[in-house]
């Protein structure tokens, strides 16, 4: 299936005035976010960077109608075929862009059931860069494989592109690793940005994936059907997914993954992740920060905690 162009995929979401505003914008290969925001400003983000459309007119109010017809072109009209995803607060539409929405929550049984009446939308583009990991490799690679390597990151700042250049590196093979079967869990469409079953992402020629499949349960199901050597997964938290990592590593499998968090001390607070920290099982760790572009490494560390790389 042919990949469709990046622009268009966010165009045909947007409602029919709002998409008039956006197709203006002259450097669309920079923008991040859109941000709905019912009587509110059209807002963009734009290479870190925010702005109000359309630029150097009269602001453009975003409407209910047109936050419902946007949710509409999103759902294909079905938003009650999104349940699942939307309690969540947020659904990912074809190409692995994020749609996150706030609202109303309809609670059941002291959990999120649904979010009803929604009144902000925030859309955030998956970018595909090639080559982005390219830096990174020599320092997690040993013997021509990959370490086991955990990837902590403040929200917005590239973690799941550098994953998936790391994921179409490591398959394909290079100079500093050698081709490998990778398994990946995507649970939320964003890695492969799937249509089908099939991504729509360059993932590389010996990935297997499972779109739209819990962590904990597919990287368990991985093991059992495609015996990977290398399972990948964004942004681990439960102690569930914690766990199933564990057992991954356990089984002989090379682990890459991601968590929220500002530092390697942030995140060795965190309940269960800690534990694996202190136990040094993972083998390096990559900090990721956004001062002048998305994916900039911060610093690299080895499972001790000694440093590797700062910038």
């Amino acid at each position: 299936m042919e990949r469709q162009d990046r622009k268009s995929q966010i165009l045909k979401i947007l409602a029919k005035s709002i998409r008039r505003e956006v197709e203006k914008i002259t450097d669309f290969a920079g923008l991040q976010e859109i941000r709905l925001r019912a009587g509110k400003p059209l807002m963009i983000i734009c290479r870190n960077k925010e702005a109000v459309l359309p630029e150097n007119e009269k602001q453009h109010i975003t409407t209910k109608e047109e936050i419902r017809e946007t949710m509409d072109y999103i759902s294909h009209y079905s938003l009650y075929a999104y349940e699942n995803e939307l309690r969540q607060g947020f659904l990912t539409v074809e190409g692995g862009h994020r749609v996150g929405v706030s609202g109303k929550v309809i609670v059941e049984n002291e959990k999120v059931k649904n979010i009803r009446h929604i009144s902000s939308v925030n859309i955030r583009m998956s970018h595909e860069i090639i080559g982005c990991a390219d830096g990174l490799l020599p320092y997690i690679t040993k013997n021509m494989q990959i370490c086991h390597t955990l990837i902590i990151s403040p929200p917005r700042c590239g973690k799941t592109t550098l994953i998936r250049d790391l994921i179409r590196q490591i398959s394909n093979g290079n100079q500093y690793v050698r081709g490998s079967s990778v398994g990946v869990v995507d649970e939320r469409s964003e890695l492969g940005g799937c249509c089908l079953g099939i991504a729509q992402n360059d993932l590389g020629i010996r990935t297997d994936i499972l779109d739209c499949c819990p962590k904990a349960e597919g990287m368990i199901m991985l093991i059992r059907s495609m015996a990977p050597q290398v399972i990948a997964v964004d942004e681990i938290g439960t102690g569930e997914d914690i766990r199933a990592v564990e057992y991954a590593m356990q089984c002989g499998c090379k682990l890459i993954a991601s968590v929220h968090g500002l530092d390697m001390e942030e995140a060795s607070r965190k309940p269960v992740l800690g534990e694996l920290i202190r136990r040094r099982m993972f083998e390096r760790y990559v900090v990721l920060e956004s001062r002048k572009h998305p994916g900039e490494i911060r610093g690299i560390y080895d499972e001790r905690g000694s440093v590797l790389c700062r910038n």
